[in-house]
């Protein structure tokens, strides 16, 4: 909501593709195609028909579930979950969606820092951070598959922020998260793309 809001405010067109629209999201001046699941191929088929030969100039993708397994204690199916939507997820609509970017378009992945090997020093969150650290790699490979194509790929970490799924904790509202990821985002580049930053854009550690 912080992002559609932040672009709305610069006079973009924004589409926002969502499982069901709040009331918050209705009321604002945005398009927006609602049943939208990440984790199925059949829902991939929907957006693309109903966005048809849309261009995109950017992409952002923001959607992820947390789990908090801690040793020994491992749910295996929240884990498969998460992969799903944290992981699998964007790849779905990326590759759903190629058709669709315009000539410099790029694609904006939301991750967290939780998925760096180097930064993980409190262990737990076993799903949350395995799935999040997958689909960083998978933005690497995108960046390379599609830098022919002149799209930069760029995976961002928002900072700990207020929201449900962190149950309200953090360090950053919703506001000020979105606020600095939109900076990074103008940013993202053919000369950036394939890295992972921090939404005050500090270079993260993979």
């Amino acid at each position: 909501m912080a992002l559609v809001k932040e672009y709305i405010a610069k006079g973009d067109h924004v589409i926002a593709l969502c499982r069901s629209a709040s009331e918050a999201l209705s009321d604002l001046r945005v398009e927006i195609i609602t049943g939208v699941d990440v984790t199925s191929d059949a829902s991939m088929t929907v957006v693309q028909k109903s966005l048809a030969d849309r261009k995109i100039d950017l992409l952002i993708h923001n959607a992820g579930i947390l789990g908090r397994e801690r040793w020994p204690e491992l749910d295996f199916e929240g884990m498969r979950a998460q992969f799903e939507v944290n992981t699998l997820g964007p790849l779905r609509v990326v590759q759903a969606l190629r058709n669709n970017f315009s000539t410099h378009g790029k694609i904006a992945i939301v991750t967290s820092r939780m998925g760096s090997i180097k930064d993980n020093t409190s262990g737990g969150a076993y799903g949350y951070r395995m799935s999040k650290c997958a689909v960083n790699i998978a933005a690497k490979s995108l960046s390379v598959d599609l830098a022919e194509l002149g799209h930069a790929v760029g995976v961002f970490h928002p900072g700990y922020v207020k929201t449900d799924m962190t149950q309200g904790r953090g360090n950053v509202s919703a506001e000020e998260a979105a606020s600095m990821l939109v900076t990074q985002f103008s940013q993202l580049s053919m000369s950036t793309t394939g890295q992972f930053f921090h939404a005050n854009g500090e270079a993260l550690p993979w």
